[in-house]
């Protein structure tokens, strides 16, 4: 785990939205770093190995869901907690959830719910429940 409270992947294709969420995580003693799209998150992943990623939804060459569902194939990412920052439409929830997204937080989000989301999914990734997976929350919505 790197900076104070782990590495935290942030991936949206809106440059202000990336900055936004960096700068709220890194006060609070986060590492970040940003990717413009999944395919970018899925070349920088195993590199620098985040402990939470965070995805927009609608973005270029590949969306949100599309990243969480390869994410979920890939024995080495399977268990990443993945937290999806949306406009958590329905449609978006559903698919999440079937991709296996572990939380949703709905744009524009209070900068000190982001860090809880981020902090519950860390501590979820580091306390593997008994039956071997992370625990509950996966398909748990923090969208209202």
């Amino acid at each position: 785990m790197s900076g104070a409270y782990g590495r935290v992947l942030v991936v949206d294709d809106n440059r202000g939205i990336r900055q936004l969420i960096r700068v709220n995580l890194e006060l609070e003693g986060f590492e970040v770093v940003t990717a413009s799209d999944g395919a970018e998150c899925l070349d920088l992943v195993h590199r620098i190995r985040p402990d939470v990623i965070t995805l927009d939804v609608v973005m270029p060459r590949l969306d949100g869901i599309q990243t969480a569902t390869r994410l979920r194939a890939d024995p080495r990412t399977r268990r990443l907690p993945v937290a999806v920052v949306s406009a958590c439409t329905p449609f978006e929830v559903d698919a999440g959830v079937a991709a296996g997204v572990d939380a949703f937080l709905e744009k524009p989000f209070e900068p000190s719910e982001l860090v809880r989301v981020v902090r519950r999914l860390m501590r979820e990734e580091r306390a593997p429940s008994p039956d071997g997976g992370r625990g509950a929350g996966r398909a748990g919505s923090t969208a209202g």
